[in-house]
């Protein structure tokens, strides 16, 4: 989620900032008193020496990358000595929901407001449009049988691209109503699909706001039909915010509900599968509640898939900077990483980094805010970061959790 200032200088993220220009249902993440402590704004990611992310920059990694930083010792056993932090590409307006093909080694990842969805190559490192138009797509995962899965917020659900080059819908109603725009989306070992259904979507720059009289357009002075397919407009916000189960026979079950977690964003399994990880971020498009607050919630779970026991994994403030989570991931030891939108703190974009019992272990700092992240690479050990315009990818010497 990106930042802008409000008329008395305060930051205001991405989505808020939208919804403050047309929604005026949005609110801010954190308390005033936090988003005063985010004023001063140093001049890069690192002030020494200065640091340059272009292709034919000089060196900037001494044995270790500066930009790694390192907030507990453990942090030091995850990190990669003399692998840099680079920028893989830039030219998206908003990267997001990247996934990496095993089978193809390549990323997928989402610019959502272009439409479209982008590939880099592992062999040469080139990218390319791999699917466009992408009905606004956001989260992307590959499941265990190497398809594609998509979180589409134009049409408000989940999809996933058939080896024989047919699109199923996986989900895109719970009871008879339609979804608000679907998220995030990850599997269970069990074979069970997760999806977060926050109203993100529901805007003109990452999808298509409500028909007239709908949460997002109350006045209608909004035309949802402009720059659309001829079936898009109809479409009404129904329902409040969820996190839902489907089973292999379609079964859509709602897990946790807007009254336990608000926004939920990003998700992921623990290793062992005995627990849930969601982000809950900041009030979107429609909303009249508080919203989420940049925090990220840890629930129990059973064997049959229930949820209990959600609490507050943490609140994702360090330094006294509120580092506001969207996608999340796990590697083999149970750590979270978590992508971090600080707004004008901008040393403070980037990633966080979570041990299972909720101690930080460190950051890698971004000279954007970093919207989703995931473990790819041919052996699982590089974090790749959906980061605003940018593509950036750092070895670390962990792995992501490969759930096939």
């Amino acid at each position: 989620m990106t930042h802008r200032e409000d008329r008395n200088g305060k930051a205001m993220s991405r989505r808020q900032s939208i919804g403050a220009l047309g929604f005026g249902a949005a609110t801010v993440l954190a308390a005033p008193a936090v988003l005063a402590q985010q004023a001063p704004e140093p001049p890069s990611t690192v002030t020494t020496p200065p640091r340059s992310f272009e292709p034919d920059a000089p060196p900037n990694v001494y044995f270790v990358d500066p930009d790694l930083v390192t907030h507990d010792p453990a942090f030091g056993a995850l990190i990669q000595a003399n692998a840099p932090i680079k920028r893989l590409w830039t030219g998206s307006l908003w990267a997001e929901g990247p996934a990496w093909s095993a089978v193809g080694q390549y990323l997928v990842w989402s610019d959502i407001p272009n439409n479209r969805q982008l590939r880099w190559l592992q062999d040469d490192g080139h990218v390319s449009v791999m699917r466009a138009p992408s009905n606004n797509s956001n989260g992307n995962y590959f499941d265990r049988q190497g398809r594609q899965l998509s979180c589409e917020h134009l049409t408000r659900r989940v999809v996933r691209y058939e080896l024989d080059g047919t699109v199923t819908i996986i989900a895109d109603r719970f009871e008879g109503k339609r979804f608000n725009s679907p998220n995030d989306v990850t599997q269970h070992q069990d074979g069970t699909i997760w999806i977060t259904d926050p109203p993100y979507g529901g805007q003109l720059y990452e999808g298509a706001p409500d028909a007239s009289g709908g949460p997002s357009n109350p006045d209608g002075h909004l035309d949802p039909r402009v720059g659309q397919p001829p079936d898009i407009g109809d479409a009404r916000r129904e329902m409040g915010h969820g996190v839902y189960r489907v089973t292999e026979d379609g079964t859509i079950s709602r897990m946790i509900d807007e009254v336990q977690l608000q926004n939920p964003n990003g998700l992921c399994f623990s290793p062992d599968f005995d627990r849930l990880y969601v982000s809950s971020t900041g009030a979107g498009p429609g909303d009249t509640g508080e919203g989420g607050k940049g925090e990220i919630f840890i629930f129990d779970l059973a064997e049959d898939g229930t949820v209990s026991n959600g609490r507050v994994f943490t609140d994702c403030i360090v330094d006294d900077i509120k580092c506001s989570p969207d996608g999340v991931c796990v590697d083999v030891y149970g750590n979270l990483w978590a992508s971090s939108s600080a707004g004008r703190a901008v040393g403070y974009n980037g990633v966080t980094c979570w041990a299972p019992d909720g101690r930080l272990l460190g950051r890698i700092r971004l000279p954007e805010v970093c919207g989703n992240l995931c473990f790819g690479g041919p052996k699982r050990n590089v974090l790749f970061m959906a980061a605003s315009q940018s593509l950036y990818a750092v070895p670390m010497a962990t792995q992501g959790v490969s759930f096939g």
